[in-house]
C-alpha cells in the first residue's frame, strides 16, 4: 500500500490539490454522476473504483475539464476550473499530467520524442536541454536504450512507461491515471504499480488512479473512492474497504456474479 507522507500539520492541507462539490453530469436522460463532493489530500495516491458504466473515466474528464459539469464545481490548486477562462485553463492544465489508458503515443515520433513534446511545445529550454530532460525522465520510469525506437517497436508495458514519461516531463503536481494497467499481465501489472509508488515517493506528486483492477488499487491506494449508479458508495482507506459489509461493495471486491450488482 502506498505510504502518506505526513503534511497534515504543515499547512499544505489548507487547500486540497483537487475539490470536487456537488458534481452532476449527465448525457440526455442518462445522469452518470450525481452530486460527487470530496477532497483529494496533497501527496496521497487516490484511486477510484467501480464497475464499467459508473462514471469513472466522465470523472477523470471533468477533473482536467475536458467536460464541463451541469451542476458542481471542481477545485484544483484552489482554482474553479468549471468558471476558468481558456488561458487560465491552459495554465493550469500544466501543473497536471495524464496518463491515458492506452498510453496515446504519438507513433510517427520515438519514443524520446514523445515525451520531449511538451516540453518543446511548453517551455524555452534549448534542444540539448530539452532532450537531456527527456533522458532524465525515460530514465526515472525505467527505460534505458529504447530512446529512437517507435512505439509500435516496443510492449505494452514499455509503452505505459513512455506515457508516465511523458505525464511527469513538465514535473507536474498532480498526475491522473487512467486504468494504468488494463491490457498487461499480472507481472506487468505490479511493475506499473511500483512505478505510480515510486512517482509519489520520489516525486511528491498527487495522484488520482481510475481502475477496476483490485489488486492494483489494494496495493497502490492511500483512500479509494467507490462509485456505484453515479454515486460514492464507498470512501475510505483499502483497510476499511475489506472490512465493509456493504453487499454491494463486497461483490464488486471479490468480483462475484451473485449480489446486488447485475452481470448483464
Amino acid at each position: 500500500m502506498a505510504v502518506l507522507r505526513d503534511s497534515m500539520n504543515s499547512g499544505e492541507m489548507e487547500i486540497p490539490p483537487i475539490r470536487v462539490e456537488n458534481l452532476w453530469k449527465s448525457f440526455g436522460q442518462q445522469t452518470v454522476l450525481k452530486g460527487l463532493s470530496f477532497e483529494v489530500h496533497r501527496g496521497e495516491t487516490f484511486v477510484v473504483i467501480g464497475g464499467s458504466g459508473q462514471g469513472k473515466s466522465v470523472l477523470l474528464k471533468h477533473v482536467m475539464r475536458l467536460m464541463k459539469a451541469d451542476r458542481g464545481e471542481i477545485y484544483v490548486q484552489g482554482h474553479p476550473i468549471m468558471s476558468l477562462d481558456q488561458k487560465e485553463l491552459y495554465a493550469l492544465r500544466r501543473s497536471m499530467g495524464m496518463v491515458f489508458q492506452e498510453s496515446a503515443l504519438f507513433d510517427s515520433m520515438s519514443v524520446l520524442d514523445n515525451v520531449a513534446f511538451a516540453l518543446r511545445m511548453h517551455t524555452s529550454l534549448s534542444e540539448k536541454d530539452i532532450l537531456g530532460e527527456a533522458r532524465e525522465k525515460l530514465s526515472m520510469v525505467g527505460l534505458k536504450n529504447v530512446e529512437k525506437k517507435f512505439p509500435s517497436e516496443i510492449s505494452g508495458g514499455m509503452k505505459k512507461r513512455v506515457g508516465i514519461a511523458r505525464a511527469i516531463a513538465l514535473a507536474p503536481e498532480i498526475l491522473l491515471y487512467d486504468e494504468p494497467t488494463t491490457g498487461l499481465d499480472p507481472v506487468l501489472s505490479s511493475a506499473i504499480d511500483e512505478l505510480i509508488l515510486k512517482m509519489q515517493s520520489d516525486l511528491s506528486v498527487t495522484s488520482i488512479v481510475i481502475t477496476h483492477d483490485m489488486k492494483s488499487a489494494m496495493r497502490i491506494a492511500n483512500r479509494v473512492l467507490f462509485l456505484f449508479q453515479g454515486e460514492i458508495r464507498f470512501l475510505g482507506t483499502p483497510q476499511d474497504l475489506v472490512r465493509s459489509n456493504d453487499p454491494v461493495l463486497s461483490q464488486f471486491v471479490k468480483g462475484e456474479t451473485q449480489g446486488p450488482i447485475g452481470t448483464l
